[in-house]
């Protein structure tokens, strides 16, 4: 039996919310924050605006469900490059549910991913479908959430010796 092997990742988080008062009251400070990691960008979040954050930045839970469509690509892009199908686009318009509840905790419901894949051989296109199952259960952040995550694929096809004619 193989053994697993185990990954690091290592974040900073810095609050630059002080406005001069600290948290003395829950209006006087501001939710910004900065999410650092060695030699990438930075990531400039706040709370969600229902929570008292700025919309021209990220939120986590826009965050987590970037994670669940991008963690998913990557899966499904390897697979489809290891089964000879060729994908020329894939966009995702992914969707999460969370209740907040009367006591403040709040929790996702759902998240629903919506690939919309582009290949370029008609005869590989079941496959592609079927790929979606199996990147699914490859994802390391799907499999890592205790909410469902739903996937409804689309695959099209795109022959580029066709739109020459």
């Amino acid at each position: 039996m193989s053994s697993s092997s185990v990954h690091h990742y290592t974040t900073r988080l810095v609050w630059e919310g002080n406005l001069g008062k600290g948290t003395s009251d829950y209006a006087d400070y501001s939710r910004r924050f900065r999410v650092s990691m060695d030699n990438k960008p930075d990531i400039p979040g706040t709370a969600d605006p229902a929570f008292r954050g700025e919309p021209d930045r990220h939120n986590p839970e826009d965050l987590l469900v970037a994670s669940l469509s991008s963690c998913h690509m990557l899966a499904y892009l390897a697979l489809c490059a290891r089964k000879g199908i060729t994908v020329v686009g894939y966009r995702d318009d992914a969707h999460g549910i969370m209740n907040v509840f009367p006591d403040g905790a709040g929790r996702f419901e759902s998240v629903t991913l919506h690939p919309r894949v582009t290949i370029t051989d008609r005869a590989m296109e079941a496959l592609a479908i079927d790929l979606h199952a199996r990147a699914h259960s490859l994802c390391f952040i799907a499999g890592s959430c205790n909410f469902p995550v739903h996937n409804l694929p689309t695959v099209t096809v795109d022959r580029p010796e066709e739109q020459d004619q």
